[in-house]
């Protein structure tokens, strides 16, 4: 598609300020300039690294060369924010920066926000002071959602919205409606605002649970050497989520609990944690190219977002139904190998550090979908196979992977746009259709498969388990142990 075919989806007002510029960041900045009218004068970029400068220069943006701090991210970001006249876009894709302290400052400065996941400050993920309890996604997130219960309305920021979390929860919602269709329910779609009756849905559709199961089978030129982390993303974002607890929405079809499980005392207590780190739990679970496999239980703003959101409670707010919820992630196989070799050593994270770009892979597909189990046809998946060859068809400067969390940034900034005054939301709270829209373009082959496949299912039998044979969707069975 030629640059002047691609649709202008909005018009931002004021400045675009894009807080990183690694392998997101790089990817995401000419969406923007592909699908949004702005003032290219008062686009700037972030980052405490120049290491992509080449390309701002060519495309001749604005460089700021400094980290976003707790001490100077106010001095830092307000001029730049309210230059001129308009509604600034502040866009945050970098690690180590306070979603939460962001999030105030756009909302009292009347700027629009995104961002993909809630950052905290630097420290936080191996911060031997805090409990497991506080090193959890479920804290970060109510961090979140007090301060929505404290500022309710006003300028809207939108928490959480990359592929995953985000994109995965409008994936949830079609394919809940899917399933509700082709087990022949007699319903009526919920309409975007209604969260009970998507999640009174979702129960009388039978559904136990939900893996955001995912397979990466992209594949580099050349072998993996010693002591590098490799990774199609983020490798700081990745090493940070990986060690913090393994994390999991808990539905009440469960019937059992790890001994390392814990739960939380505030809050809609919607979710389990494990007192093991997530890059280092397996799950058994299931996607269309490879079918069954390993997954590794790393923790998500989704599985506890996706849990709490479709949670029915009675007249005296007893919760009568939530399903179980969690990441279940096979990353690129050098991903793995590079999982296997820290903590193999112990949990020493090696020195270098490296995304592999669209020019050092060869090919492969993303494979990432919802897998929605324990309803009438077993389960159903339903995602994204977009390919390392179409992503460099349809986009510059990243991998498929990039792209499935870019193009849902874009999807979640025209919402934004088109909902200026929703305060700080969810990617569940959004209008899935719309969103899909805008970013389906980007996504490759979406469709939907349906499986025979349980946990149960063709396991070797030559030594004993401790499994339930009744229920095939405990997580029980599903746990890797």
């Amino acid at each position: 598609m030629a640059k002047d075919q691609h649709p202008i989806h909005g018009e931002i007002t004021g400045p675009v300020v894009i807080i990183g510029f690694g392998s997101i960041g790089r990817g995401t900045l000419p969406l923007i300039e592909r699908h949004f009218k702005f003032d290219r004068s008062r686009l700037v970029v972030i980052d405490p690294s120049d290491a992509n400068r080449a390309i701002l220069d060519e495309m001749g943006v604005r460089f700021v060369q400094e980290a976003v701090t707790r001490k100077n991210y106010e001095s830092l970001l307000t001029p730049l924010l309210t230059e001129g006249e308009g509604q600034g876009f502040c866009v945050n894709l970098s690690v180590d920066t306070g979603s939460l302290d962001l999030i105030r400052l756009c909302r009292q400065l009347g700027v629009l926000y995104i961002d993909t996941v809630v950052e905290p400050w630097l420290g936080f993920y191996f911060d031997d002071s805090l409990s497991n309890a506080d090193r959890t996604n479920y804290a970060l997130r109510e961090t979140v959602r007090k301060e929505k219960k404290r500022n309710p309305g006003g300028t809207t920021a939108v928490s959480c919205c990359g592929a995953n979390p985000g994109m995965v929860s409008w994936f949830v919602k079609q394919a809940l409606v899917d399933v509700a269709r082709d087990t022949g329910l007699d319903f009526e779609e919920p309409t975007a605002d209604d969260r009970e009756g998507w999640a009174k849905l979702m129960k009388k559709a039978g559904v136990k649970g939900i893996h955001i199961a995912e397979r990466d089978t992209q594949r580099t030129r050349n072998p993996k050497p010693m002591n590098v982390f490799w990774n199609t993303w983020s490798v700081e974002g990745f090493i940070s989520e990986g060690m913090q607890p393994s994390e999991l929405g808990w539905g009440t079809h469960e019937k059992w609990q790890p001994k390392n499980a814990k739960g939380h005392k505030k809050g809609p207590q919607c979710a389990i944690y494990l007192e093991q780190p997530g890059a280092n739990t397996r799950v058994r679970t299931w996607c269309p190219t490879p079918g069954p496999q390993y997954g590794f239980l790393v923790t998500h703003n989704e599985s506890i977002s996706i849990s709490d959101y479709f949670t029915v409670r009675d007249k005296h707010d007893e919760v009568t139904y939530r399903p179980t919820v969690h990441y279940a992630y096979h990353p690129c196989n050098d991903a793995v190998l590079s999982l296997h070799e820290l903590f193999g050593a112990a949990g020493h994270i090696q020195p270098v550090h490296h995304v592999l770009d669209e020019d050092e892979l060869v090919d492969g597909v993303d494979e990432l979908g919802v897998l929605l189990f324990g309803h009438a046809k077993n389960a159903y998946w339903y995602g994204s196979q977009l390919s390392l060859e179409e992503t460099r068809r349809i986009a510059p400067y990243q991998n498929a992977t990039g792209l499935q969390v870019t193009s849902a940034v874009l999807a979640g900034m025209v919402w934004a746009l088109e909902n200026p005054k929703a305060g700080i939301v969810e990617a569940d709270e959004m209008d899935y259709r719309c969103c899909l829209e805008v970013q389906s373009p980007y996504l490759g082959p979406v469709k939907g498969y349906y499986t025979d496949w349980t946990p149960l299912k063709d396991r070797p039998g030559l030594f004993p388990e401790d499994i339930d044979e009744k229920d095939p969707w405990q997580f029980r069975n599903i746990l890797v142990r």
